[in-house]
């Protein structure tokens, strides 16, 4: 599980900071954050679902960025608490995640590397819930086949 874990940490790690989404990176950086951030719950998220039905962008962009930003936290959720006992609750799961997630985009935005978007921090958070439901699940399911097994 180990080599999984850092393996996914790489290419978050590449998928995050290496591969430069930022459009106006050439901008002094106050300007580049005021054309880079989104503080609209949802802005973002209601422009990429109003276009899969009316098809007024590619249809693989708002999926790949709604599954994307879903998808790219959801190991966290099974790693995490795989390896740090303590956030096997989900009060203190979320709170680092938040803390994470909220680092994550901030280093972004300042770094030129993407942008701080509210939308991508709600689907991220998302999944990695997402994954630490499955990891509950997980082990609910493992504690009780060893119960019965006793």
């Amino acid at each position: 599980m180990g080599i999984s874990f850092l393996s996914y940490l790489c290419a978050l790690t590449v998928l995050l900071f290496f591969i430069s989404r930022g459009y106006w990176s050439d901008m002094p950086l106050m300007e580049y954050m005021k054309h880079s951030s989104n503080f609209v719950p949802f802005k973002t998220i209601n422009g990429y679902v109003m276009a899969i039905p009316n098809g007024s962008m590619n249809l693989i962009i708002p999926i790949k960025n709604l599954a994307g930003n879903v998808a790219a936290f959801l190991p966290m959720g099974i790693f995490l608490p795989y390896y740090i006992r303590r956030l096997n609750r989900l009060k203190s799961f979320t709170i680092t995640m938040t803390v994470m997630i909220l680092s994550v985009e901030i280093i972004q935005l300042v770094s030129k590397r993407g942008s701080l978007d509210i939308d991508d921090f709600i689907l991220n958070i998302i999944g990695a819930l997402i994954g630490f439901g499955l990891w509950k699940a997980m082990t609910a399911r493992k504690a009780r086949k060893n119960a019965v097994n006793v």
